[in-house]
């Protein structure tokens, strides 16, 4: 995959294989100024969010944080981070023309408790027509096999949209019905990142991530979602799914 800014290579790769690696993509700097706002945000903002916008692995354990939604409605440096470090441009390049960006995230499997995210398609969820768009996941830790690194399927978004069906897992309520097939375990990488690395992969890229198997290395990551401006959402489907999830998240006590 990937490892240089070469303005060529980069866009080549993320139409051919639908995932691009940009390894060291923050400097030390800004990657230390991140750090530090995490923090912050973990300490100060997180507890006055939603319950619909921060999950727990246990809700009754606040250790358990892992994901946070809408962070950019809640704290205004998280907004403005995409716009400092270029994302949007670089979406822009990679889909092609212009974007819309939709939120800004934050995912963290905690040691011994962060469990496996199963194998989906963004697009899924997002309900676009056409299904461009894309995810830009910047890794905060050093992330492997153990502590739960991504896992692809080059070339998956080519092949359309895979048939999804409910899970169990909060945050990921919808994985692949018949993953994994042969072609699936024969294509599937795993991309391991060092903190600053950015991996962004296309709306139709199938991912998985394993649990977090480690004693005491977290998993965290920024996630940062792009819809290219010909796309279209189905508002209503969208809206009626999301209240419906909730509904049921809520009657599982997960939320």
């Amino acid at each position: 995959m990937t490892t240089t800014h070469s303005d060529d290579d980069v866009p080549r790769e993320f139409a051919e294989q639908g995932i691009v690696a940009l390894r060291r993509f923050l400097v030390e700097e800004t990657l230390a100024e991140l750090a530090s706002n995490v923090e912050r945000l973990i300490q100060d903002v997180v507890p006055t969010m939603s319950a619909d916008d921060a999950f727990y692995e246990d809700k009754s354990d606040r250790t358990t944080l892992k994901q946070l939604q809408r962070i950019e409605q809640y704290d205004s440096w998280f907004g403005d981070l995409p716009e400092r470090v270029g994302l949007r441009r670089l979406a822009e390049t990679l889909l092609g023309g212009p974007v819309i960006p939709k939120g800004v995230e934050f995912f963290c499997k905690p040691p011994g408790v962060g469990r496996p995210t199963p194998a989906h398609q963004d697009g899924y969820y997002f309900r676009l027509d056409p299904c461009e768009a894309l995810t830009m996941w910047l890794a905060l830790d050093e992330i492997d096999d153990e502590n739960g690194c991504v896992w692809y399927v080059p070339g998956s978004h080519r092949d359309g949209m895979r048939n999804h069906s409910r899970t169990q897992t909060l945050g990921f309520s919808q994985g692949i019905v018949d993953y994994p097939t042969d072609e699936d375990a024969r294509r599937e990488v795993s991309v391991p990142a060092s903190p600053g690395d950015l991996l962004i992969h296309h709306a139709l890229t199938i991912h998985r991530a394993g649990a977090n198997r480690s004693a005491s290395r977290l998993r965290r990551a920024l996630g940062f979602v792009y819809f290219s401006e010909r796309a279209r959402v189905d508002e209503a489907a969208q809206a009626a799914y999301q209240k419906k999830l909730a509904a049921e998240m809520r009657a599982a006590g997960q939320i």
